[in-house]
């Protein structure tokens, strides 16, 4: 513990019993107050409009309750339903209203590729541009929909830059959570041999 702390590194006690994280102490503290913020101010203020998606100690569990409640309100079996996508031009701190159905979700890191907000949609990496913030998604569950086959890209979406991570006694992944679709001008290849993914939390 003396030396996690000297060296400004999660204690592994502290590690084992946390979410997935590569930060350095001093950061990962910081990470953890904006975490109890951002559910304290859920508690005393209500349904926040946008959803810090990074904040969530198990995300996937997040999603499913999204679609869950979808369920409920449409009577219909939730095994039909899956998310559609749409990334939203509107910053965080501009959206006042929930959706009709689904949620806006911020707090994604794109890796090997950027947002390209005039075109609207993927794009290169700028020169020494490791990593930037993906604007807003809006998730929107559907029934029976059926996945888009061209302009979009099939973007896995991980808690750490690790990229790996076992299977939990949930049947989920400790590391990966969803792949979302981002648009996309280029194929899919394109961009899987960039790497390009999304990243909930970053190692600083």
């Amino acid at each position: 513990m003396g030396n996690s702390l000297y060296i400004n590194q999660v204690p592994a006690m502290w590690a084992s019993k946390a979410y997935p994280s590569l930060k350095p102490l001093a950061s990962w503290v910081n990470d953890l107050v904006e975490r109890m913020d951002f559910i304290q101010h859920w508690i005393e203020h209500g349904i926040p409009q946008v959803f810090w998606i990074s904040g969530f100690f198990f995300p996937q569990a997040f999603l499913t309750g999204t679609l869950q409640n979808y369920a409920r309100k449409e009577l219909i079996s939730i095994d039909t339903i899956s998310f559609d996508f749409k990334v939203i031009k509107d910053h965080a701190t501009e959206l006042k209203e929930r959706p009709e159905n689904g949620c806006f979700i911020r707090g994604l890191f794109l890796e090997g590729a950027r947002f390209d907000m005039d075109k609207h949609i993927l794009g290169e990496s700028r020169p020494k541009e490791l990593y930037v913030d993906m604007p807003v998604m809006q998730l929107i569950p559907m029934a029976n929909r059926q996945q888009p086959q061209t302009g979009i890209y099939e973007c896995p979406v991980y808690k750490t830059l690790t990229r790996a991570g076992t299977l939990s006694t949930t049947g989920h992944s400790t590391n990966y959570v969803v792949a979302v679709e981002v648009p996309s001008d280029k194929p899919q290849f394109h961009w899987i041999k960039r790497g390009v993914a999304l990243i909930c939390a970053l190692d600083y």
